[in-house]
C-alpha cells in the first residue's frame, strides 16, 4: 500500500506498507524532509511496524513521538504528518496527479446559478459521470451568501439588501455569510473524488485542499498560510474563507467533496 501527504508548509512525506495479521508490516517511510540524526527514520519505521492497521493518525503520532531519539529534529515533517500519510495509505486515497481535471470558467453569472451549478457538479463527480473540476466563479451582481445553518433573518437585513440591489442566496456548504460583488472578489470550486481527501480528518482536508492556491500566492510574491480551521491568511489578516460539502452519490457512487473558496481583495 502506497500514501502520500504534503504536510501543510512543509515537505512530502511517503509511506509504503503491508498489512499481516491486522498489523501494519514492512513500513517504509520516505520522503524530501529533513530530520536528524539518521537514525530517526529506523526509529519511526520501528514505532509504526506491530501497530493496529485501525490505528487512528493520532494514535500513530504518539508512537512515533514515544520511540524518537533524544535530540530528534524534524523539519518539514511532523509525527501527526507521517501518522496520516500512514492512514491515506490504508485507505487507498488518491492523489492530485491521479486524475485528467477539467476547468471550467465562464462570464459572470447570477449568485443563484452559481449555488446551483456547485452543487450539480460535485453530484456529477459523486456518481463517477465527470472527473474532478476547477471552476472558477465570475459574479453577474453583488451578492451576500449565507451558509446551509444560518437563519436569513438573524444574518441579513433583507430590505436593505433589496433596496441596495444586492441578491441573497443561500448555499449548500456551511460556514458563515460572505459579501461578494463584481470585479472585487475571486471565487473557485474544487469538486473531487472522496477518495483524495481519504484518511484525513475534516481540519487537514481544508489544508489539504487550500495548498495549491498558497503556492499560487507565494508565486505572485503573497506570502499566505492557512489558518485553521477555514481561513487563508496573510500578515495583513484574512484574505480567503473556505467551506466544504460531502456528497454521497445516489446509488452508492465513490462520493464527492465540494471544497469553495472565496477571496474579497478590493472591498
Amino acid at each position: 500500500m502506497h500514501g502520500e501527504y504534503k504536510v501543510p508548509g512543509g515537505k512530502l512525506v511517503v509511506v509504503d506498507l503491508d498489512v499481516e495479521g491486522g498489523e501494519l508490516r514492512n513500513t517504509r517511510v520516505a520522503g524530501d524532509f529533513f530530520l536528524e540524526p539518521d537514525e530517526a527514520l529506523d526509529a519511526i519505521n520501528g514505532a509504526l511496524n506491530g501497530a493496529p492497521a485501525d490505528t487512528n493518525a493520532p494514535g500513530l503520532a504518539a508512537r512515533i513521538e514515544a520511540a524518537l531519539p533524544e535530540g530528534t529534529v524534524m523539519y518539514g515533517l511532523t509525527s501527526e504528518g507521517i501518522g496520516v500519510a500512514v492512514r491515506r495509505a490504508l485507505a487507498h486515497a488518491t492523489d492530485w496527479t491521479d486524475y485528467d481535471w477539467q476547468l471550467i470558467h465562464e462570464g459572470p453569472q447570477p449568485p443563484a446559478l452559481h449555488m446551483a451549478l456547485d452543487e450539480v457538479l460535485t453530484q456529477e463527480v459523486a456518481a463517477g459521470r465527470r472527473p474532478p473540476t476547477l471552476r472558477v466563479w465570475e459574479w453577474a451582481s453583488p451578492s451576500v451568501i449565507i451558509g446551509s445553518f444560518q437563519s436569513l433573518a438573524n444574518e441579513v437585513d433583507a430590505q436593505g439588501a433589496a433596496r441596495h440591489g444586492i441578491d441573497v442566496v443561500r448555499r449548500i456548504s456551511g460556514g458563515g455569510a460572505m459579501f461578494v460583488e463584481p470585479g472585487n472578489t475571486i471565487t473557485y470550486s474544487l469538486s473531487v473524488p472522496d477518495a483524495l481527501v481519504q484518511g484525513l480528518s475534516f481540519q487537514d482536508s481544508y489544508a489539504y485542499l487550500d495548498d495549491w492556491v498558497l503556492g499560487a500566492l507565494a508565486d505572485m510574491g503573497i506570502k499566505a498560510w492557512y489558518q485553521p480551521l477555514n481561513d487563508i491568511a496573510t500578515d495583513a489578516g484574512k484574505i480567503a474563507g473556505a467551506a466544504q460539502k460531502r456528497t454521497v452519490a445516489p446509488g452508492g457512487g465513490p462520493g464527492a467533496v465540494l471544497h469553495h473558496v472565496t477571496m474579497s481583495y478590493d472591498i
